[in-house]
Protein backbone atom coordinates (compact mmCIF):
# COMPACT_ATOMS: atom_id res chain seq x y z
CA UNK A 1 0.00 0.00 0.00
CA UNK A 2 1.44 3.40 -0.93
CA UNK A 3 1.97 5.66 2.10
CA UNK A 4 0.21 8.97 1.83
CA UNK A 5 2.89 12.46 0.96
CA UNK A 6 4.06 14.23 3.97
CA UNK A 7 1.90 17.69 4.18
CA UNK A 8 4.67 19.85 3.17
CA UNK A 9 5.97 17.32 -0.06
CA UNK A 10 1.91 18.37 -0.92
CA UNK A 11 0.85 20.75 -3.78
CA UNK A 12 -1.92 23.17 -2.26
CA UNK A 13 -4.39 21.27 -4.09
CA UNK A 14 -3.69 18.01 -2.47
CA UNK A 15 -3.11 19.30 1.06
CA UNK A 16 -6.68 20.24 0.74
CA UNK A 17 -8.39 17.33 -0.33
CA UNK A 18 -5.69 15.53 1.96
CA UNK A 19 -7.36 17.44 5.15
CA UNK A 20 -10.91 16.89 3.70
CA UNK A 21 -10.38 13.09 3.93
CA UNK A 22 -9.06 13.28 7.25
CA UNK A 23 -11.72 15.70 8.12
CA UNK A 24 -14.28 12.78 7.02
CA UNK A 25 -12.68 9.97 8.61
CA UNK A 26 -12.59 11.78 11.84
CA UNK A 27 -16.15 12.97 11.90
CA UNK A 28 -16.89 8.76 10.55
CA UNK A 29 -14.52 8.08 13.70
CA UNK A 30 -16.36 10.20 15.82
CA UNK A 31 -19.94 9.02 14.77
CA UNK A 32 -18.97 5.32 15.52
CA UNK A 33 -17.82 6.29 18.55
CA UNK A 34 -20.94 7.93 19.58
CA UNK A 35 -23.13 4.83 18.66
CA UNK A 36 -20.89 2.53 19.94
CA UNK A 37 -22.12 -0.02 22.93
CA UNK A 38 -18.54 -0.15 23.96
CA UNK A 39 -17.19 2.48 26.01
CA UNK A 40 -14.56 4.50 24.00
CA UNK A 41 -12.04 6.79 26.50
CA UNK A 42 -9.17 8.49 26.48
CA UNK A 43 -7.26 9.22 29.60
CA UNK A 44 -4.17 11.12 31.00
CA UNK A 45 -0.95 9.29 30.93
CA UNK A 46 -0.30 9.96 34.50
CA UNK A 47 -3.12 9.89 36.60
CA UNK A 48 -5.64 8.39 34.40
CA UNK A 49 -7.78 10.93 34.37
CA UNK A 50 -11.08 10.47 32.12
CA UNK A 51 -10.46 13.17 29.09
CA UNK A 52 -13.34 11.94 27.14
CA UNK A 53 -15.57 8.93 27.47
CA UNK A 54 -18.62 8.21 24.43
CA UNK A 55 -22.49 7.88 25.45
CA UNK A 56 -21.65 4.34 26.33
CA UNK A 57 -20.16 5.76 29.50
CA UNK A 58 -23.52 6.44 30.92
CA UNK A 59 -24.95 2.67 30.26
CA UNK A 60 -22.34 1.14 31.63
CA UNK A 61 -21.81 3.10 34.65
CA UNK A 62 -24.25 5.21 35.03
CA UNK A 63 -22.42 8.60 34.75
CA UNK A 64 -23.08 11.09 31.99
CA UNK A 65 -19.88 12.36 29.51
CA UNK A 66 -19.69 15.63 31.74
CA UNK A 67 -19.72 13.69 35.05
CA UNK A 68 -16.87 11.64 34.52
CA UNK A 69 -14.52 13.90 32.68
CA UNK A 70 -11.81 14.98 35.35
CA UNK A 71 -12.54 11.90 37.38
CA UNK A 72 -9.48 8.95 37.89
CA UNK A 73 -9.81 5.68 36.85
CA UNK A 74 -7.82 5.21 39.68
CA UNK A 75 -10.09 5.92 41.73
CA UNK A 76 -13.03 3.61 40.10
CA UNK A 77 -11.24 0.34 40.01
CA UNK A 78 -11.69 -1.90 42.74
CA UNK A 79 -9.32 -1.92 45.09
CA UNK A 80 -8.38 -5.44 44.74
CA UNK A 81 -7.70 -4.47 41.03
CA UNK A 82 -5.36 -1.61 41.24
CA UNK A 83 -2.53 -3.16 41.94
CA UNK A 84 -2.76 -5.85 38.97
CA UNK A 85 -3.19 -3.34 36.87
CA UNK A 86 0.14 -1.14 37.70
CA UNK A 87 2.25 -4.45 38.20
CA UNK A 88 0.54 -6.11 35.04
CA UNK A 89 -0.39 -9.14 36.86
CA UNK A 90 -1.76 -12.16 34.48
CA UNK A 91 -5.09 -10.58 34.64
CA UNK A 92 -3.21 -8.07 31.97
CA UNK A 93 -2.16 -8.90 29.10
CA UNK A 94 0.26 -7.50 26.04
CA UNK A 95 -0.02 -8.13 22.33
CA UNK A 96 1.73 -5.68 20.01
CA UNK A 97 1.04 -2.20 21.96
CA UNK A 98 -2.48 -3.07 23.33
CA UNK A 99 -3.04 -4.03 26.88
CA UNK A 100 -6.26 -6.15 27.49
CA UNK A 101 -7.12 -6.10 30.77
CA UNK A 102 -9.86 -7.92 32.83
CA UNK A 103 -11.01 -6.28 36.46
CA UNK A 104 -13.86 -4.22 38.27
CA UNK A 105 -15.24 -0.95 38.14
CA UNK A 106 -17.00 0.78 40.23
CA UNK A 107 -20.64 2.21 39.07
CA UNK A 108 -22.10 5.51 40.01
CA UNK A 109 -24.24 3.73 42.32
CA UNK A 110 -21.42 2.04 44.43
CA UNK A 111 -21.74 -1.42 42.66
CA UNK A 112 -19.22 -2.75 40.87
CA UNK A 113 -19.40 -4.46 37.36
CA UNK A 114 -16.66 -6.28 35.34
CA UNK A 115 -15.38 -4.89 32.41
CA UNK A 116 -12.85 -5.80 29.79
CA UNK A 117 -10.72 -3.26 28.13
CA UNK A 118 -7.90 -3.16 25.43
CA UNK A 119 -5.86 0.16 25.91
CA UNK A 120 -2.68 2.01 23.68
CA UNK A 121 -0.69 4.38 24.33
CA UNK A 122 -0.74 7.60 21.65
CA UNK A 123 2.91 9.25 21.68
CA UNK A 124 3.97 12.54 20.60
CA UNK A 125 5.07 11.43 16.82
CA UNK A 126 8.19 13.84 17.59
CA UNK A 127 9.46 13.28 21.35
CA UNK A 128 7.90 9.82 21.66
CA UNK A 129 6.19 10.86 24.76
CA UNK A 130 2.84 9.54 26.00
CA UNK A 131 0.42 12.29 25.40
CA UNK A 132 -2.73 10.28 25.89
CA UNK A 133 -4.10 6.71 26.57
CA UNK A 134 -6.96 5.36 24.28
CA UNK A 135 -9.48 3.10 26.20
CA UNK A 136 -12.16 0.58 24.49
CA UNK A 137 -14.24 -0.78 27.16
CA UNK A 138 -17.20 -3.72 27.75
CA UNK A 139 -18.98 -4.84 30.31
CA UNK A 140 -17.63 -8.53 31.05
CA UNK A 141 -20.02 -9.02 34.08
CA UNK A 142 -22.04 -11.84 32.39
CA UNK A 143 -19.41 -13.95 30.44
CA UNK A 144 -17.00 -13.69 34.03
CA UNK A 145 -19.74 -14.88 36.14
CA UNK A 146 -20.05 -17.44 33.82
CA UNK A 147 -16.54 -18.23 34.28
CA UNK A 148 -17.01 -18.72 37.54
CA UNK A 149 -19.40 -21.03 37.44
CA UNK A 150 -18.16 -23.19 35.49
CA UNK A 151 -15.24 -23.14 37.52
CA UNK A 152 -16.61 -23.64 40.17
CA UNK A 153 -18.55 -26.68 38.61
CA UNK A 154 -15.51 -27.96 37.02
CA UNK A 155 -14.18 -28.43 40.91
CA UNK A 156 -17.59 -29.53 42.04
CA UNK A 157 -17.22 -32.20 38.90
CA UNK A 158 -13.72 -33.34 40.01
CA UNK A 159 -14.09 -33.86 44.02
CA UNK A 160 -17.62 -35.83 43.78
CA UNK A 161 -17.51 -39.39 44.39
CA UNK A 162 -19.87 -40.25 41.78
CA UNK A 163 -18.97 -41.32 38.28
CA UNK A 164 -19.33 -38.66 35.91
CA UNK A 165 -19.07 -39.57 32.26
CA UNK A 166 -19.45 -37.15 29.49
CA UNK A 167 -20.13 -38.81 25.96
CA UNK A 168 -20.41 -37.45 22.04
CA UNK A 169 -23.28 -38.28 19.54
CA UNK A 170 -21.45 -41.09 18.67
CA UNK A 171 -21.54 -42.64 22.16
CA UNK A 172 -17.88 -42.42 22.45
CA UNK A 173 -16.28 -40.53 25.75
CA UNK A 174 -15.12 -37.31 25.89
CA UNK A 175 -14.23 -36.89 29.59
CA UNK A 176 -14.19 -39.00 32.86
CA UNK A 177 -13.65 -37.32 35.94
CA UNK A 178 -11.30 -38.42 38.48
CA UNK A 179 -13.65 -40.90 40.83
CA UNK A 180 -14.84 -42.20 37.10
CA UNK A 181 -10.82 -42.77 36.15
CA UNK A 182 -10.31 -44.63 39.14
CA UNK A 183 -13.57 -46.67 39.22
CA UNK A 184 -13.03 -47.72 35.55
CA UNK A 185 -9.38 -48.43 35.80
CA UNK A 186 -8.54 -45.83 33.35
CA UNK A 187 -6.15 -43.67 34.91
CA UNK A 188 -3.44 -44.08 32.70
CA UNK A 189 -4.50 -44.27 29.08
CA UNK A 190 -6.25 -41.68 26.58
CA UNK A 191 -9.73 -42.28 26.69
CA UNK A 192 -10.68 -40.24 24.42
CA UNK A 193 -13.19 -41.36 21.93
CA UNK A 194 -13.49 -44.37 24.13
CA UNK A 195 -16.43 -46.37 23.20
CA UNK A 196 -19.13 -45.84 25.85
CA UNK A 197 -20.22 -49.50 25.12
CA UNK A 198 -17.03 -50.77 26.90
CA UNK A 199 -17.83 -49.13 30.22
CA UNK A 200 -20.85 -50.69 30.53
CA UNK A 201 -22.52 -54.24 30.94
CA UNK A 202 -24.39 -55.96 27.64
CA UNK A 203 -27.77 -55.26 29.40
CA UNK A 204 -26.59 -52.10 30.79
CA UNK A 205 -25.88 -51.25 27.33
CA UNK A 206 -28.96 -52.51 26.38
CA UNK A 207 -30.81 -50.73 28.34
CA UNK A 208 -29.08 -47.37 27.94
CA UNK A 209 -29.62 -47.33 23.91
CA UNK A 210 -33.76 -48.93 24.08
CA UNK A 211 -34.86 -46.71 27.10
CA UNK A 212 -31.60 -44.26 28.10
CA UNK A 213 -30.94 -42.54 25.71
CA UNK A 214 -34.29 -42.47 23.64
CA UNK A 215 -35.77 -40.65 26.92
CA UNK A 216 -33.29 -38.11 27.89
CA UNK A 217 -33.48 -36.94 23.68
CA UNK A 218 -36.91 -36.82 24.06
CA UNK A 219 -37.30 -35.27 27.85
CA UNK A 220 -33.90 -34.01 28.79
CA UNK A 221 -33.32 -37.13 31.05
CA UNK A 222 -33.49 -40.39 32.32
CA UNK A 223 -32.54 -42.45 35.52
CA UNK A 224 -32.50 -45.87 36.15
CA UNK A 225 -30.19 -48.65 37.36
CA UNK A 226 -27.52 -50.48 35.93
CA UNK A 227 -24.45 -51.94 36.07
CA UNK A 228 -21.40 -50.39 34.78
CA UNK A 229 -17.81 -52.76 34.30
CA UNK A 230 -14.15 -51.21 34.40
CA UNK A 231 -11.21 -52.49 32.04
CA UNK A 232 -10.78 -55.55 34.33
CA UNK A 233 -14.69 -56.79 33.68
CA UNK A 234 -14.97 -56.14 37.01
CA UNK A 235 -18.79 -54.67 37.62
CA UNK A 236 -20.24 -51.93 39.20
CA UNK A 237 -23.67 -51.22 40.27
CA UNK A 238 -25.04 -47.77 39.58
CA UNK A 239 -28.19 -45.70 40.19
CA UNK A 240 -27.70 -43.72 36.64
CA UNK A 241 -28.39 -40.26 35.54
CA UNK A 242 -28.34 -39.51 32.09
CA UNK A 243 -28.61 -35.88 30.25
CA UNK A 244 -28.83 -34.48 27.22
CA UNK A 245 -27.22 -31.10 26.67
CA UNK A 246 -28.44 -28.96 24.04
CA UNK A 247 -27.09 -26.13 22.02
CA UNK A 248 -28.97 -22.54 21.90
CA UNK A 249 -30.56 -23.81 18.52
CA UNK A 250 -31.94 -26.87 20.62
CA UNK A 251 -29.62 -29.66 18.96
CA UNK A 252 -28.40 -31.40 21.49
CA UNK A 253 -24.59 -31.54 21.40
CA UNK A 254 -23.56 -34.27 24.14
CA UNK A 255 -24.47 -36.26 26.97
CA UNK A 256 -23.73 -36.41 30.54
CA UNK A 257 -23.78 -39.90 32.56
CA UNK A 258 -23.59 -39.30 36.72
CA UNK A 259 -23.16 -42.66 38.15
CA UNK A 260 -24.09 -43.26 41.66
CA UNK A 261 -21.85 -46.55 43.17
CA UNK A 262 -24.09 -48.51 44.54
CA UNK A 263 -21.51 -51.55 45.75
CA UNK A 264 -21.71 -50.54 48.92
CA UNK A 265 -25.85 -50.12 49.32
CA UNK A 266 -26.09 -53.52 47.36
CA UNK A 267 -23.48 -55.52 49.75
CA UNK A 268 -25.91 -54.01 53.03
CA UNK A 269 -28.94 -55.06 51.33
CA UNK A 270 -27.96 -58.70 50.25
CA UNK A 271 -26.34 -58.71 54.23
CA UNK A 272 -29.69 -57.52 55.43
CA UNK A 273 -31.75 -59.52 53.37
CA UNK A 274 -29.38 -62.22 54.69
CA UNK A 275 -30.09 -61.39 58.06
CA UNK A 276 -33.84 -61.19 58.05
CA UNK A 277 -34.06 -64.73 56.06
CA UNK A 278 -32.07 -65.63 59.36
CA UNK A 279 -34.62 -63.69 61.69
CA UNK A 280 -37.97 -65.25 59.65
CA UNK A 281 -36.22 -68.64 60.10
CA UNK A 282 -35.69 -68.55 63.89
CA UNK A 283 -39.59 -66.74 64.28
CA UNK A 284 -40.64 -70.39 62.17
CA UNK A 285 -38.57 -72.35 64.84
CA UNK A 286 -39.95 -70.67 67.99
CA UNK A 287 -43.08 -70.82 66.78
CA UNK A 288 -42.63 -74.03 66.48
CA UNK A 289 -41.40 -74.51 69.86
CA UNK A 290 -44.60 -72.86 71.14
CA UNK A 291 -46.51 -75.55 69.34
CA UNK A 292 -44.47 -78.13 70.37
CA UNK A 293 -46.75 -80.11 73.03
CA UNK A 294 -49.72 -79.65 70.60
CA UNK A 295 -47.46 -81.08 67.84
CA UNK A 296 -46.76 -84.05 70.03
CA UNK A 297 -50.17 -84.91 71.18
CA UNK A 298 -51.21 -84.11 67.56
CA UNK A 299 -48.28 -87.42 66.74
CA UNK A 300 -49.48 -89.27 69.04
CA UNK A 301 -52.62 -89.58 68.23
CA UNK A 302 -51.53 -91.57 65.05
CA UNK A 303 -49.00 -93.44 66.90
CA UNK A 304 -51.01 -94.30 69.71
CA UNK A 305 -53.81 -95.60 67.23
CA UNK A 306 -51.27 -97.51 64.64
CA UNK A 307 -50.14 -99.23 67.70
CA UNK A 308 -53.63 -100.66 68.53
CA UNK A 309 -54.68 -101.50 65.20
CA UNK A 310 -51.37 -103.61 65.09
CA UNK A 311 -51.96 -105.34 68.51
CA UNK A 312 -55.33 -106.21 67.29
CA UNK A 313 -53.51 -108.12 64.58
CA UNK A 314 -51.78 -109.72 66.68
CA UNK A 315 -54.35 -110.70 68.67
CA UNK A 316 -56.14 -112.28 66.33
CA UNK A 317 -53.03 -114.29 65.13
CA UNK A 318 -52.77 -115.76 68.38
CA UNK A 319 -56.30 -117.23 68.36
CA UNK A 320 -56.02 -118.77 64.57
CA UNK A 321 -53.28 -120.52 62.86
CA UNK A 322 -54.06 -118.92 59.49
CA UNK A 323 -56.22 -115.60 59.11
CA UNK A 324 -58.30 -114.24 55.78
CA UNK A 325 -57.34 -110.86 54.55
CA UNK A 326 -61.04 -109.88 55.63
CA UNK A 327 -59.82 -110.23 58.90
CA UNK A 328 -56.83 -107.93 58.89
CA UNK A 329 -57.55 -105.73 55.75
CA UNK A 330 -59.79 -102.83 57.89
CA UNK A 331 -56.90 -102.66 61.02
CA UNK A 332 -53.92 -102.43 57.98
CA UNK A 333 -55.96 -99.50 55.63
CA UNK A 334 -56.38 -97.68 58.85
CA UNK A 335 -52.64 -98.19 59.95
CA UNK A 336 -51.80 -97.09 56.50
CA UNK A 337 -53.96 -94.09 56.42
CA UNK A 338 -53.07 -92.57 60.24
CA UNK A 339 -49.28 -92.83 59.26
CA UNK A 340 -49.80 -91.56 56.33
CA UNK A 341 -51.36 -88.63 58.39
CA UNK A 342 -48.58 -88.87 60.71
CA UNK A 343 -46.19 -88.42 57.95
CA UNK A 344 -48.10 -85.06 56.62
CA UNK A 345 -47.84 -83.47 59.64
CA UNK A 346 -43.97 -84.65 60.51
CA UNK A 347 -43.33 -82.83 56.50
CA UNK A 348 -45.83 -79.56 57.15
CA UNK A 349 -42.98 -79.03 60.16
CA UNK A 350 -40.00 -79.73 58.10
CA UNK A 351 -41.42 -77.34 55.31
CA UNK A 352 -42.30 -74.56 57.82
CA UNK A 353 -38.85 -74.95 59.25
CA UNK A 354 -36.72 -75.42 56.45
CA UNK A 355 -34.58 -72.39 55.48
CA UNK A 356 -35.32 -71.64 51.85
CA UNK A 357 -35.45 -68.50 49.84
CA UNK A 358 -39.07 -66.84 49.07
CA UNK A 359 -40.72 -68.14 46.19
CA UNK A 360 -43.78 -65.77 45.16
CA UNK A 361 -46.27 -67.99 43.53
CA UNK A 362 -49.93 -67.67 42.96
CA UNK A 363 -51.72 -69.32 46.35
CA UNK A 364 -55.25 -70.47 47.38
CA UNK A 365 -55.91 -68.33 50.40
CA UNK A 366 -58.87 -70.26 51.39
CA UNK A 367 -56.94 -73.78 51.48
CA UNK A 368 -53.99 -72.22 52.83
CA UNK A 369 -55.70 -70.90 56.11
CA UNK A 370 -57.54 -73.89 56.48
CA UNK A 371 -54.31 -75.69 56.92
CA UNK A 372 -53.14 -73.52 59.60
CA UNK A 373 -56.03 -73.99 61.46
CA UNK A 374 -55.65 -77.39 61.49
CA UNK A 375 -52.25 -77.28 62.13
CA UNK A 376 -52.94 -75.73 65.30
CA UNK A 377 -56.02 -77.21 66.60
CA UNK A 378 -54.53 -78.92 69.33
CA UNK A 379 -53.28 -75.84 71.02
CA UNK A 380 -56.87 -74.30 70.49
CA UNK A 381 -58.62 -77.36 72.38
CA UNK A 382 -55.87 -77.16 74.94
CA UNK A 383 -57.15 -73.47 75.45
CA UNK A 384 -60.51 -74.57 75.22
CA UNK A 385 -61.31 -72.05 72.13
CA UNK A 386 -62.76 -72.92 69.03
CA UNK A 387 -61.28 -71.48 65.64
CA UNK A 388 -64.07 -70.49 63.48
CA UNK A 389 -63.44 -69.74 59.47
CA UNK A 390 -66.31 -69.44 56.98
CA UNK A 391 -64.65 -68.49 53.63
CA UNK A 392 -66.32 -67.00 50.31
CA UNK A 393 -65.73 -69.78 47.88
CA UNK A 394 -65.41 -67.22 45.28
CA UNK A 395 -62.17 -65.70 46.70
CA UNK A 396 -59.65 -64.73 44.48
CA UNK A 397 -55.94 -66.58 44.29
CA UNK A 398 -53.66 -64.22 46.02
CA UNK A 399 -49.68 -63.45 45.44
CA UNK A 400 -47.36 -64.74 47.83
CA UNK A 401 -44.44 -67.15 49.58
CA UNK A 402 -46.52 -70.27 50.82
CA UNK A 403 -43.93 -70.68 54.06
CA UNK A 404 -44.33 -67.13 54.23
CA UNK A 405 -47.57 -66.94 54.35
CA UNK A 406 -47.91 -69.74 56.41
CA UNK A 407 -45.98 -67.88 59.55
CA UNK A 408 -48.23 -64.62 59.34
CA UNK A 409 -51.71 -66.84 59.66
CA UNK A 410 -50.04 -69.45 62.44
CA UNK A 411 -48.62 -66.13 64.01
CA UNK A 412 -52.05 -64.63 64.38
CA UNK A 413 -54.29 -67.39 65.47
CA UNK A 414 -52.13 -68.85 67.88
CA UNK A 415 -51.74 -65.31 69.40
CA UNK A 416 -55.79 -64.97 69.20
CA UNK A 417 -55.98 -68.79 70.50
CA UNK A 418 -53.48 -67.30 73.48
CA UNK A 419 -55.13 -64.16 74.02
CA UNK A 420 -58.71 -65.39 73.90
CA UNK A 421 -57.74 -68.65 76.17
CA UNK A 422 -56.16 -66.83 78.91
CA UNK A 423 -59.33 -64.58 79.29
CA UNK A 424 -61.46 -65.16 82.40
CA UNK A 425 -64.48 -67.31 80.96
CA UNK A 426 -66.34 -70.36 81.70
CA UNK A 427 -67.25 -71.29 78.54
CA UNK A 428 -65.29 -71.55 75.18
CA UNK A 429 -63.70 -68.85 73.61
CA UNK A 430 -63.90 -67.95 69.56
CA UNK A 431 -61.41 -66.71 67.57
CA UNK A 432 -63.04 -65.84 63.81
CA UNK A 433 -60.93 -65.89 60.65
CA UNK A 434 -62.43 -63.70 58.16
CA UNK A 435 -61.43 -62.98 54.26
CA UNK A 436 -63.34 -59.80 52.97
CA UNK A 437 -62.49 -57.15 49.93
CA UNK A 438 -60.09 -54.19 51.08
CA UNK A 439 -61.15 -50.69 49.85
CA UNK A 440 -57.83 -51.19 48.01
CA UNK A 441 -58.61 -53.69 45.80
CA UNK A 442 -56.63 -56.02 47.66
CA UNK A 443 -58.06 -59.34 49.94
CA UNK A 444 -58.11 -58.30 53.77
CA UNK A 445 -57.51 -61.14 56.05
CA UNK A 446 -59.19 -60.53 60.04
CA UNK A 447 -58.41 -62.53 63.13
CA UNK A 448 -60.68 -61.87 65.79
CA UNK A 449 -59.87 -62.94 69.25
CA UNK A 450 -61.90 -62.47 72.40
CA UNK A 451 -59.25 -61.66 74.94
CA UNK A 452 -58.96 -58.27 76.93
CA UNK A 453 -57.65 -56.27 73.78
CA UNK A 454 -54.41 -54.41 73.54
CA UNK A 455 -53.74 -51.41 75.87
CA UNK A 456 -52.80 -47.98 74.91
CA UNK A 457 -49.45 -48.07 75.74
CA UNK A 458 -48.78 -51.61 74.09
CA UNK A 459 -50.63 -50.86 71.05
CA UNK A 460 -47.61 -48.21 70.46
CA UNK A 461 -45.13 -50.78 70.72
CA UNK A 462 -47.02 -53.64 69.28
CA UNK A 463 -44.75 -54.29 66.14
CA UNK A 464 -41.97 -53.66 67.64
CA UNK A 465 -39.04 -56.16 67.86
CA UNK A 466 -38.70 -57.90 71.01
CA UNK A 467 -41.48 -56.38 72.57
CA UNK A 468 -44.15 -58.51 73.43
CA UNK A 469 -47.14 -58.64 76.21
CA UNK A 470 -46.55 -62.30 77.11
CA UNK A 471 -44.35 -63.51 80.17
CA UNK A 472 -42.45 -66.15 77.76
CA UNK A 473 -42.47 -64.53 74.82
CA UNK A 474 -39.72 -63.06 72.56
CA UNK A 475 -41.72 -60.49 71.03
CA UNK A 476 -40.65 -61.17 67.14
CA UNK A 477 -43.57 -62.95 66.23
CA UNK A 478 -45.80 -59.55 64.61
CA UNK A 479 -42.84 -57.26 63.88
CA UNK A 480 -41.36 -60.29 60.84
CA UNK A 481 -45.03 -60.99 60.47
CA UNK A 482 -45.47 -56.98 59.65
CA UNK A 483 -42.19 -57.33 57.72
CA UNK A 484 -43.52 -60.00 55.80
CA UNK A 485 -46.60 -58.68 54.47
CA UNK A 486 -45.20 -55.45 53.53
CA UNK A 487 -42.77 -57.42 51.23
CA UNK A 488 -45.46 -58.89 49.69
CA UNK A 489 -46.88 -55.04 49.38
CA UNK A 490 -49.25 -55.48 51.80
CA UNK A 491 -50.07 -54.08 55.41
CA UNK A 492 -50.75 -55.34 58.96
CA UNK A 493 -52.13 -53.38 61.96
CA UNK A 494 -54.31 -53.87 64.84
CA UNK A 495 -57.56 -52.68 66.30
CA UNK A 496 -59.47 -52.73 69.69
CA UNK A 497 -62.99 -54.37 69.28
CA UNK A 498 -65.77 -52.32 70.74
CA UNK A 499 -67.26 -55.68 72.33
CA UNK A 500 -63.82 -57.11 73.73
CA UNK A 501 -60.53 -58.22 72.40
CA UNK A 502 -58.84 -57.70 69.31
CA UNK A 503 -58.61 -57.62 65.81
CA UNK A 504 -55.49 -58.02 63.71
CA UNK A 505 -55.68 -57.67 59.61
CA UNK A 506 -53.48 -57.57 57.00
CA UNK A 507 -53.75 -57.10 53.22
CA UNK A 508 -52.89 -58.76 49.94
CA UNK A 509 -52.62 -58.26 46.47
CA UNK A 510 -54.86 -60.59 44.41
CA UNK A 511 -53.08 -61.90 41.10
CA UNK A 512 -54.04 -60.97 37.71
Amino acid sequence: MKKPLPMKNRTPEEGLTALTDDAERNRLLAEMAEQSTDMISRHTPEDWLFIYASPAVTHLLGYTVEEIVGISAYDLYHPDDVEDFRLRAPTVSYDRGLYTHTYRFRCKDGHYIWLESTSRSIRDPETNDIREILVVSRDATHRIMADKASRRLARVLESTQDLVIFANLDFTVSHLNEAARKALEMECMEYSSFPLSRLVTEKGLATLMEEGFPAAKETGSWRGELTMQNLNASRIPVLLELLAHRSLHGDIEYFSLVAHDLTEKKAAEDQLKQYQAEIDHASRLVTMGELASSLAHELNQPLSAMVNYLRGIERRFADKPTLAWSDVELPITRSIRTALRAGEIIHRMMDFTRKQEPVVTRLNLRDLIGEMINFCESTAERHNVSVVFEPDLKLPDVKGDRVQLEQVVLNLIVNAVEASGSADRDDAAIVRVRVVPHESGQLRVEVEDQGRGISEVDMSRLFDRFFSTKETGLGMGLAISRSLVENLGGELWAENLPTGGARFSFTLNITD
